[in-house]
């Protein structure tokens, strides 16, 4: 099977040349490619003078359009699997083995890496674990399923939900409206336990200040999409 981890990439010029090798040396029976977001600083000259796998967005789409890109792209190869792996090493390759035997074997759609089934390695701050438990229980209170980790960024699907993804996929904040959108039409989304590691270099996307925005923005997606299926 043709598998492509899809690294979405805006400002990562600290962490993309680790993120990129991680795979390489661990994720051996994936390909790769990094979305770059028209990143203000130089991961794209990074990228270029290791000679990586590149897809440079000539205007900044926000995570979603970068990676739907991605979607778009391992759908448009061929790829029967695809991984969403964040480009600031926070995401381990060496669970992405483990991930797609999880995926055929169970016949699933969608498995997500959770760092809170075990609850090893880096939790992420206490507004966000609470901000993470919220949307637990809203999806699960939406469609029956309880899903640990609703906002993890290390997500991988089968070739359906790929086209899926590709043809539509949310562009603000993505992760949870987009677990409920396939859970709404009988998709099997299942977890598995990983642990991730401390944002090293570069600034989340979720600052303090838009956690209030990200809430309320999130939640009413999530309803809507809930509601449209």
């Amino acid at each position: 099977m043709k598998k492509i981890v899809i690294i979405p990439a805006y400002n990562e010029e600290g962490g993309i040349v680790k993120t990129v090798t991680d795979v390489m040396e661990n994720a051996k029976d994936f390909d790769y490619v990094v979305i770059n977001d028209c990143s203000k600083d130089n991961t794209l000259e990074i990228c270029h003078e290791h000679n990586f796998n590149i897809v440079n967005l000539p205007v900044n789409m926000g995570i979603g359009g970068g990676v739907q890109t991605g979607y778009m792209y391992a759908y448009r190869n061929g790829y029967d699997i695809a991984v969403q792996f964040d480009g600031d090493g926070q995401h381990n390759a060496s669970y992405l083995d483990s991930m797609s035997k999880k995926l055929v074997e169970e016949n699933l759609d969608m498995v997500i890496g959770s760092r809170y089934i075990e609850k090893e390695g880096f939790q992420s701050s206490g507004m966000r674990r609470m901000g993470i438990k919220y949307f637990t229980g809203l999806i699960k209170l939406l469609t029956g399923k309880k899903i640990t980790d609703p906002t993890s960024g290390m997500r991988m699907i089968n070739r359906k939900i790929m086209k899926q993804f590709s043809e539509e996929y949310p562009k603000d904040y993505p992760e949870p409206e987009s677990i409920v959108t396939i859970l709404k039409e009988g998709a099997k989304v299942e977890e598995i336990p990983v642990k991730m590691n401390a944002r090293e270099e570069g600034v989340s996307s979720i600052s303090p200040s838009k956690s209030i925005y990200y809430m309320v923005k999130v939640s009413i997606a999530v309803l809507i999409a809930a509601i449209r299926k």
